[in-house]
């Protein structure tokens, strides 16, 4: 793999579904926040807000504490509520007309706001009356319509910057030299070994089915395995002993939702920066395991000593932006140069 590719990334924030790839996919749904950077971004933006509020209602510093545990007493429980509520209405509510959205996500933030201050109330940390319960209401409803707004931008956003990632992807998914290397294998076993010539047509066939499907937001870990596993068996008989290629492979792990063609790109970059270049070939490793109730996918390739020519960092990069759609904070892509061998490590949840 490309020594300039090499980087230690990990994903800072926030989190929807990788939607469907393609000119034709259609936007998530808004209420998607089934995601821990879509919630801590929701609570963070609240208590920075209580805080700020706080500030006008306390007569010194003293009472400042004391006000902003009150306020968030009543608004951190309801804002866990709209997002409990969202994540289990999203397909429902996602496929309302947009005005019809707004004042779902409106007067959820109302219903949860009088929730918080009953609840509030009937913990006695604050002061009950139907004048003091009109606040939490509004509160409500105007932080619901904020965060709407953004999740709301958010997956406006979102579609485009997928479908650049997916064109990028493909561009260097089906590289002319990988077309022409395996078309000529084809050809050359035709007339000595034609079970095997039509094995190696059959694996062409396949990657370019899965490369240019858009039938799917995210497939298996397993899925991909298996199709990284086509790939290699190609490049096996092109490169024949200089190849090796040694499969780690947890069943329990091939469980884990991944975007399409996650794992072929890494491999190929294996093969045509740590093998290709070598006289005497290399050596590739693909691993799983579960660790911590997450999959993590770790491929490795040897490196040779005189390098090869610098690629352009397009397929990491790929990766790492798709992993980002999909998983957000809960996912995790590392690439670096260790020795004389290339690593890569990606971890998603199970």
């Amino acid at each position: 793999m490309p020594l300039n590719d090499a980087r230690s990334t990990g994903f800072p924030s926030t989190g929807f579904d990788a939607p469907v790839a393609g000119a034709a996919a259609a936007t998530p749904s808004v209420f998607d926040v089934c995601h821990v950077g879509v919630v801590l971004r929701a609570l963070s933006f609240v208590l920075g807000v209580l805080v700020c509020g706080a500030l006008f209602v306390a007569d010194d510093w003293r009472s400042w504490p004391i006000a902003l545990a009150t306020g968030a007493g009543i608004a951190l429980p309801g804002v866990l509520l709209w997002l409990l509520a969202a994540c289990a209405l999203r397909r429902t509510l996602g496929g309302w007309p947009l005005p019809a959205q707004w004042g779902a996500a409106i007067g959820l933030g109302a219903l949860c706001g009088a929730l918080g201050q009953a609840w509030a109330e009937l913990l006695s940390i604050a002061p009950a009356g139907p004048v003091r319960a009109v606040a939490p209401i509004a509160a409500g409803a105007l932080l619901a319509g904020v965060v709407f707004q953004w999740l709301h931008l958010r997956a406006r956003a979102m579609l485009p910057a997928d479908t650049r990632a997916r064109l990028a992807e493909l561009q260097s998914r089906i590289r002319p030299h990988f077309l022409f290397n395996t078309l000529n294998t084809a050809l050359a076993l035709v007339r000595v070994d034609p079970a095997r010539a039509e094995e190696v047509l059959e694996g062409l066939a396949e990657l370019f089915r899965v490369a240019i499907s858009d039938s799917a937001a995210a497939v298996t870990l397993a899925d991909e395995v298996a199709l990284a596993q086509r790939y290699l068996a190609i490049e096996q008989i092109r490169f024949g002993t200089r190849l090796q290629v040694d499969w780690e492979l947890d069943a329990a792990a091939g469980a884990a939702r991944v975007p399409p063609l996650l794992l072929q790109p890494l491999v190929e970059n294996a093969v045509r920066h740590g093998v290709e270049p070598a006289d005497g070939g290399g050596t590739i490793r693909v691993r799983t395991r579960v660790r911590n109730g997450r999959a993590v996918l770790s491929i490795t390739n040897s490196v040779p000593a005189q390098g090869s020519r610098a690629g352009h960092g397009m397929a990491l990069q790929n990766v790492l932006e798709r992993l980002h759609l999909m998983h957000d904070v809960a996912a995790h892509f590392e690439a670096r140069l260790e020795g004389d061998v290339f690593r890569v490590q990606i971890v998603v949840p199970l």
